[in-house]
């Protein structure tokens, strides 16, 4: 059984941020172009009832080499509906990025990060990573100001941490400037900021 993964054991000096329930033309964006000023990468875990109208959006986040992952349909507590109606929910969600940006996705976030053996044993039937964060105290989506995000973000930063912060579902603006703070921080440390996939990719054997 796989677990939810918050870390990579790695020696490679590399981040991989990830951002929630996008796409959001304004704020996934904003969010694309503060990495690719940097030459980062950023993976946005994306709400399937979304994708359809985004979805030239989506392909071009995509082409500029960020990841996209799956966050659901329609973003239930999965732990709260039926084993069919999750199946459903990752499923649909699944052929709908696979049908924008050409190839299945490999990395699935539960929404409220909501698992538990049965949710993470479906998400291992569509060959997926379950991906957690470390900074799960942020809050970033409760607007808490700049920094509040950033004082719950710092602790949490070393080789092989994922982070996660919200781009779409609201104002995110404090999330922004939170982000590109905490970007021109990181690079002048020297990390190298990756796709969840290509920091798995790295893991320690």
């Amino acid at each position: 059984m796989s677990e939810t993964i918050h870390s990579v054991q790695t020696s490679s000096k590399a981040i991989a941020i990830t951002f929630d329930d996008g796409p959001n033309t304004l704020y996934t964006r904003q969010t694309a172009d503060l990495f690719n000023a940097v030459s980062g990468k950023a993976t946005f875990f994306i709400v399937g009832e979304k994708i359809e109208s985004h979805a030239d959006f989506i392909r071009e986040i995509h082409d500029e080499g960020h990841e996209i992952g799956n966050h659901t349909f329609s973003h239930p507590f999965l732990t709260q509906i039926s084993e069919e109606e999750a199946f459903e929910e990752i499923d649909r969600t699944d052929k709908l990025i696979e049908q924008v940006i050409g190839r299945r996705t490999a990395v699935f976030r539960a929404p409220y990060l909501d698992s538990n053996e049965a949710t993470l044993a479906l998400a291992d039937r569509f060959g997926y990573s379950s991906i957690g964060a470390l900074n799960l105290d942020t809050r970033d989506w409760e607007t808490p100001g700049v920094d509040y995000i950033l004082d719950h973000t710092w602790d949490h930063i070393r080789d092989g941490a994922i982070l996660l912060f919200h781009d779409g579902a609201g104002d995110r603006s404090q999330t922004m400037e939170a982000i590109r703070i905490l970007l021109d921080k990181l690079t002048s440390q020297g990390y190298e900021l990756v796709t969840v996939s290509e920091l798995l990719s790295r893991q320690d054997n």
